[in-house]
């Protein structure tokens, strides 16, 4: 599974013209599950989100997780983080998941997130989101637990 972190001071989802979720301090979370991810990869993905050390300690250095702060998670799904972007002008939507097994790996990582994480707000699998954050820092990181890196395409 992908995963774009951002470290916001505030975040909130809409879907048409309806706020579905707010944050405050934590992190945004775009998720996506690519070919072949499974619940591993989700369970892997959320240890390391909940334990990645982004947030300032007393010194100013990143060492503090999400956790350590009682920061919130804002979860959107966004397959288009699975786009393959390396030929052409059209990206490429072959590597992520189908979208049945997405929205259920989705699904899948809210409940383990807001069993083991209180705070947890989320968007809707499949829908036109509209999102509002203020980034902090700015602060942004990509983590991937996919078992298989794409091959680039053969000719």
């Amino acid at each position: 599974m992908i995963s774009l972190l951002q470290r916001v001071r505030q975040a909130s989802v809409s879907i048409a013209g309806k706020e579905t979720g707010r944050i405050g301090k934590g992190l945004l979370v775009f998720l996506c599950a690519e070919r072949n991810d499974t619940e591993k990869e989700a369970d892997l993905l959320l240890e390391r989100i909940l334990n990645y050390r982004i947030f300032p300690d007393a010194s100013g250095k990143m060492n503090l997780s999400v956790t350590a702060i009682d920061g919130e998670l804002l979860i959107v799904p966004q397959f288009t983080l699975a786009a393959d972007t390396r030929s052409g002008t059209r990206p490429s939507f072959t590597p992520a998941a189908p979208p049945d097994v997405g929205r259920k790996l989705f699904s899948y990582f809210v409940n383990k997130a807001a069993m083991k994480h209180p705070g947890v707000q989320t968007g809707q699998f499949g829908a036109d989101m509209q999102v509002s954050l203020v980034n902090d820092g700015p602060v942004t990181f990509w983590l991937d637990t996919s078992p298989k890196k794409h091959q680039p395409h053969q000719k």
